[in-house]
């Protein structure tokens, strides 16, 4: 049974993607279909898998969008406990290498969470 972490990480994972289906036009049909069957936990720790970006990463790069992307979710301060060491590492430097300021991003959610992330962080 998922702990209640790991239930606002899937319901915050769910609803990025619907804002980018209204933001960007971007309809993250696999991710979506990867959440029903993995929750967001698992579906995350699957993309993190391996050296490439998800194709959806990719997107959301050209978009501009990475704040919303599960690497960055991820790294969010109160859901880096659902990850190992190597998860966090991988999300991190791929956004990194894609231009990304990680610790300005992590600096500005801290002092005002998105407005994506549960109420009850």
């Amino acid at each position: 049974m998922p702990s209640e972490a790991e239930n606002r990480f899937h319901g915050d994972m769910r609803r990025g993607a619907e804002r980018l289906k209204r933001e960007i036009g971007y309809n993250p049909t696999r991710f979506m279909q990867m959440l029903g069957e993995l929750g967001g936990v698992g579906a995350a720790k699957q993309l993190l898998r391996g050296n490439n970006a998800s194709d959806g990463f990719t997107t959301l790069w050209e978009a501009g969008r990475l704040e919303l992307s599960v690497e960055a979710f991820v790294l969010l301060p109160w859901y880096r406990h659902l990850f190992d060491d190597h998860h966090l590492e991988a999300a991190r430097y791929r956004l990194s290498e894609h231009g990304f300021d990680v610790d300005r991003f992590l600096r500005e959610t801290r002092r005002d969470p998105p407005l994506w992330v549960s109420d009850d962080v």
